[in-house]
């Protein structure tokens, strides 16, 4: 599932970001996102410097100012400030990310469903959780919501980062800078933006609101309307993650995959 793709040395005007080895698609996807965002969202993530060739693929890119977001609550004038360089993302014209040959996001709503009926198909050993049994039958529930999800049909109409870990939002002078763009592509900002909060990053410190964070966005009815019906594909997603053996599970203290399990059987509609 997932493992870190890159390391980072950080420099007084410049981050390098190498990659793994053959992960040069997710060099070239965070290349062309910093590139367009360059011309048509300046200032809201790193410019791109530089490529170096060797073994293992490397974006150089400015060192942009601020802070992560800490593990709490974002204030209301936080969250106005994500809220507003969220907007900037989603309104860098279409055409300019499609003519940089950026395509769909990695995970995107077309994709995901079909990856999580295989990762939830494998075996685990539940009896290393707390209560087996609650987490038997979310996963039971989650394997039956993933091979007919009822999702609304994909849009792609937006530049979206994908990834939204609150180490990726950096908060300077009121401002939010955006950075890490290797799984970013094109997407519906209603899917993005369930993606975030229900990032295990995000969701457990409560960091972003689910009703301020879309209100500040800008996103409709229709667009919350949207929101809310992929949510329990990402808490799908972090169901997987979290049982026994995987790295969400090694990661997070225990009682967390019990925890997410109730979460997803409520976002999922069962009682």
């Amino acid at each position: 599932m997932q493992t870190s793709t890159h390391d980072l040395a950080i420099g007084e005007r410049e981050v390098r970001k190498e990659f793994v080895p053959d992960h040069e698609a997710q060099a070239e996807r965070e290349w062309a996102c910093l590139t367009v965002l360059a011309e048509h969202a300046p200032g809201l993530a790193p410019r791109p410097l530089r490529r170096e060739d060797g073994d293992r693929p490397v974006v150089v890119m400015s060192r942009v100012p601020g802070e992560p977001v800490a593990p709490r609550p974002l204030t209301s004038g936080e969250t106005a400030a994500l809220g507003a360089a969220l907007r900037r993302l989603y309104d860098v014209p279409v055409e300019a990310v499609t003519a940089a040959g950026i395509g769909p996001r990695r995970y995107g709503a077309d994709t995901l469903p079909g990856m999580l009926v295989e990762w939830l198909a494998d075996e685990h050993d539940l009896e290393q959780c707390r209560d087996p049994a609650l987490v038997a039958d979310a996963l039971a529930l989650a394997r039956a919501y993933v091979a007919a999800p009822p999702l609304p049909e994909p849009r792609l109409t937006a530049l979206g980062i994908a990834d939204l870990n609150p180490a990726n939002v950096l908060l300077h002078d009121g401002e939010v800078r955006l950075v890490d763009f290797e799984d970013g592509g094109l997407s519906d900002p209603a899917y993005e933006l369930a993606d975030h909060v229900e990032h295990l990053g995000s969701r457990l410190p409560g960091v972003y609101d689910v009703d301020a964070l879309p209100a500040a966005v800008g996103l409709d009815a229709e667009g919350r309307e949207r929101m809310a019906a992929y949510r329990p594909l990402f808490a799908a997603f972090w169901l997987a993650m979290l049982l026994p053996g995987n790295g969400g599970w090694r990661r997070n203290p225990r009682g967390t995959t019990e925890a997410h399990a109730q979460h997803f059987m409520a976002l999922a509609g069962h009682h």
